[in-house]
Formats: C-alpha cells, structure tokens, sequence
C-alpha cells in the first residue's frame, strides 16, 4: 500500500472497527503532512499516524514504548499515544492514535523573537541529551541511521559531490565533509531526537511549544539534531542554539557534515525535478535552501578552523 491510498475514509473505517468509543469522529487531512507518516486529524483532540511504507513500521511500537518515559523528563509536550491500531485488511501495517498538540510549525512568520527560540530549542534538546539511555534503542535502521556515525553517509555524499558540478563550492563542501569525518565518534550517546526540522516544531504565541514525531528517535550521537544551526538559524538565534547545547566542536564538525549531506543530496535530485530542492525546504520548514545550506556550513566550518 502507497501513501495515497491511505484516505480519509479508510482511516474513519478502521477507527470504526477497532476503536468504537472513536467511531463518527470527523477524520481530515493535516495542513502539512510528513513523509514517514500519513497523519490525519481525529476529531478535535486526537489524530492518527500511519505509517506510509513499510519500512517504517519500527517506529509504531518504539513510540509507544518510549514517549510515555521520555515525557516527565522533558520541559514541552511531547507526542502521547492514545490507542495502538493493529494490522487488517484494509491496511496490513500497526498504527497509532494520539493526543491532538495544538500549535503551528515553527517559520519566521509564527516564531517571536528567534533568539528567544532558539534558546528554548537548545534547552529542549539538552534535557532530551540528559534522558536515561538504559534499555533505549541503539541507532539503527529504525531511526533511518540518525544517531549513527556521520560515516554512514560517506558514499552518498561522495557520490553527490561528484554528480553536482558546477553552482556549489565543492572543495569547501569536501573540507566540510572531511572534517566532519575526521572529528571522531561520539564519546557518550545519548537520547537524539533524529529529525528537528522546522514541520517538527510547534509554536504557540511565538514561542516554542512543543516537539513532535520522534519516529527517528535512538540512543546514538547528537551531531544529527545539530543541522537547524545551518537550515534554520542565523546570526545571534544560530549563537543563541549553540551556546545552549551542552556539545564539543567535535560535534558540531560532526553536525556541518549531517547538514552537508542532507542539502546535497536534494541538490542533487533537483536536476530531475526542477524546484524540487526549495519544495524540499519548505516542506521540512528550513529557512534557506539546499544550496544556501551548503553555502552556512562552509562558511561555519572555515569561520571554526
């Protein structure tokens, strides 16, 4: 099953057979859906994610394990799930319900003051770094290798390198890419949250409310929840985010390369699909292109050296 065969109707039946207390709720489509999920609106307090490929499915039963232990330690909301839908006929993959977090995704337009933002992002995420790892999962296939040493994208990043050509600095990015290599593994892993991009950041009169879809989540290296310092901060907000996270320059040379690969990659796929790598940024709620992504760690990196 494809993610658009995943409608509004479907999703109304299987709420009706398996969850009956639930049933004649209205089900709609959200504002800005996720590529990992297909996410619809439950009613007025709840929604319901499912996930769009099969590949995906680990992160059903590690939500529903995780997220109720991470919560009491973290200092915004967080996702809760509510109900744990199983496999049927009419959709062959688990799926979950869970609290409705009102909020809208963070951009310039609904943050306040972006150091003030920044700062709260930066707390957020150290409180997470400062969870107990015992038990939790180890980064991985679940967690699409956030968490996981930068090294694991060597080859795509290499390969994208040699596929762009001209319009990006490429021996700047290769320094970025090397240093990032060179900076080491992570000495203590801990709680990442895999995937802190704008779409993933709720605000609520301007500021930062809650942190949403931890399907990326893992035990592993916090370098891959760096990259808003490039996509989405600049200036005093940027300083404001790196001055807040408890990390050494090790990895934040780490995190240049985590940005890095992400920008150049949809760099890459924007020759076949011509406005693809700004629909990609605006979808992931970055504040710059892929190219002037690029263009923020070459710049950081030669500014650190």
């Amino acid at each position: 099953m494809h993610k658009g065969d995943i409608t509004a109707e479907m999703v109304a039946g299987l709420v009706a057979r398996q969850f009956p207390r639930w049933a004649g709720l209205p089900v709609t489509p959200v504002d800005l859906d996720g590529w990992d999920n297909t996410t619809f609106r439950l009613g007025a307090t709840l929604s319901v994610r499912l996930p769009s490929a099969d590949i995906y499915v680990p992160q059903i039963d590690k939500e529903h394990r995780w997220l109720a232990r991470l919560a009491p330690q973290l200092p915004l909301a967080i996702p809760e799930p509510v109900g744990r839908g199983e496999p049927e006929e009419a959709f062959p993959r688990p799926w979950s319900v869970y609290r409705w977090i009102e909020g809208a995704t963070a951009s310039p337009a609904t943050v306040g003051d972006p150091v003030v933002f920044a700062a709260d992002l930066a707390g957020f995420l150290g409180a997470l770094y400062a969870c107990d790892t015992t038990g939790g999962p180890l980064a991985g296939g679940h967690s699409h290798n956030r968490g996981r040493p930068v090294a694991v994208w060597d080859a795509s990043t290499r390969w994208a390198l040699d596929q762009i050509g001209s319009g990006v600095d490429t021996a700047g990015a290769t320094e970025v890419w090397e240093a990032a290599l060179d900076a080491g593994a992570c000495r203590r892993p801990v709680w990442v949250h895999g995937d802190v991009t704008g779409t993933n950041l709720l605000v609520a009169e301007g500021r930062l409310a809650a942190v949403i879809d931890f399907g990326c989540c893992a035990v592993g290296d916090p370098a891959c929840d760096t990259t808003p310092a490039w996509t989405y901060f600049s200036g005093a907000g940027r300083r404001a985010f790196v001055d807040g996270l408890p990390l050494d320059g090790a990895t934040w040379a780490r995190g240049r390369g985590w940005a890095l690969w992400k920008a150049l990659i949809e760099l890459v796929a924007e020759r076949d699909a011509p406005g693809h790598a700004e629909r990609v940024a605006r979808r992931m709620g970055w504040c710059r292109g892929p190219a002037g992504v690029v263009a923020e760690v070459i710049a950081d990196h030669r500014a650190a050296s």
